[in-house]
């Protein structure tokens, strides 16, 4: 089970590393954002090179997202994203979109998300042009999310989970294939 506390400051790190320089963001400013001490962000994570490293890391999001046979990923990469959102009120990658500036730490947090979510997922496709396939991928899944994130009470935010798979999983199914 997820500790709230931690849940809470890579929530408010999140936002203030995408809408901030690194050298701008304070453990102060992200521990008042978060309604805790700059203390326990300190104790969960270290200092704010650590907390940027975690905010910056997409390895637990692929290991979800990835965690199916080749033969159901489509839908359960669907399903996992549209799940998590709506169990944690946030999304496993989206974050990377907010990294689209040129800052040296926003090019690290593109970097991770190529090597631990665009890379896993060439990894386990066969066939020719897995890279692109596996590009094609994240980019189906980040709309989704994105779509999600910008209305979140429309139709693709409370839709029945198995009809958004069953409408959306197929596309990312055909490029596993």
């Amino acid at each position: 089970m997820t500790d709230p506390g931690r849940t809470t400051i890579l929530r408010a790190a999140r936002k203030a590393f995408a809408r901030e320089s690194y050298d701008a963001v304070t453990l102060r400013g992200v521990a008042a954002d978060a309604g805790v001490s700059a203390a326990l962000i300190v104790k969960y994570f270290g200092g704010k090179e650590a907390l940027f490293e975690r905010v910056a890391d997409f390895t637990e999001a692929a290991q979800l997202l990835l965690a199916a046979p080749n033969e159901r990923l489509g839908e359960h990469a669907v399903r996992t994203l549209v799940e998590y959102r709506r169990e944690n009120d946030q999304d496993l990658l989206v974050r990377v979109v907010f990294a689209a500036g040129k800052a040296d730490e926003r090019a690290q947090i593109r970097e991770h998300f190529r090597d631990q979510v665009t890379r896993a997922f060439a990894a386990r496709l066969t066939g020719p042009d897995a890279e692109l396939r596996a590009g094609l991928i994240t980019a189906q899944l980040l709309g989704l999310g994105a779509a999600i994130a910008i209305d979140k009470t429309g139709p693709i935010a409370t839709a029945d989970l198995g009809t958004v798979a069953g409408l959306y999983a197929p596309a990312i199914q055909q490029l596993i294939h």
